[in-house]
């Protein structure tokens, strides 16, 4: 379930929007820039809002899923720290779906999710004990790092 998840989040859902928007949008009105600034408010919204909104309410609610199926952590006390974890996603989560409605906020948001992304995955590739979840994870945080840091920056 996790792993359909992420692809539904971090790959099809972006896509479809993306895709449907263009389609919908006068082809006039589109020209370079434009078609890279709705793949960013795309994949924003479901990259950042949606899947840190939803990974962070599991966390919240549900932290020992996060510690034990995961990242392998046993023992109560690593719950705390998985909840709190799960208040930060939700924050960032936030900013990404308000941004659908304030686009200004885009490219902070890209920003926000690009360094909290490749930092999370450049932290699960320390982790010497991974499993195949944690793997999905390190390679969808990586994905979403660049491009999100390419919404940024392009």
């Amino acid at each position: 379930m996790y792993l359909f998840i992420v692809i539904a989040l971090m790959l099809a859902l972006p896509l479809i929007s993306i895709v449907a928007q263009i389609l919908l949008t006068d082809h006039g009105a589109l020209h370079g820039a434009a078609y890279l600034a709705v793949v960013a408010k795309w994949y924003v919204f479901w990259a950042v809002g949606a899947r840190l909104s939803l990974a962070g309410l599991r966390q919240i609610v549900q932290p020992r899923y996060t510690a034990e199926t995961i990242l392998g952590f046993k023992g109560a006390e690593a719950l705390f720290f998985v909840r709190e974890l799960g208040f930060a996603n939700v924050a960032m989560g936030s900013v990404g779906i308000a941004s659908l409605l304030a686009p200004s906020w885009v490219t902070p948001a890209a920003m926000l999710g690009a360094i909290y992304y490749g930092l999370a995955g450049i932290s699960h590739c320390f982790h010497k004990v991974r499993n195949k979840l944690e793997n999905v994870a390190l390679m969808s945080d990586l994905f979403a790092a660049l491009v999100l840091a390419i919404c940024c920056f392009a």
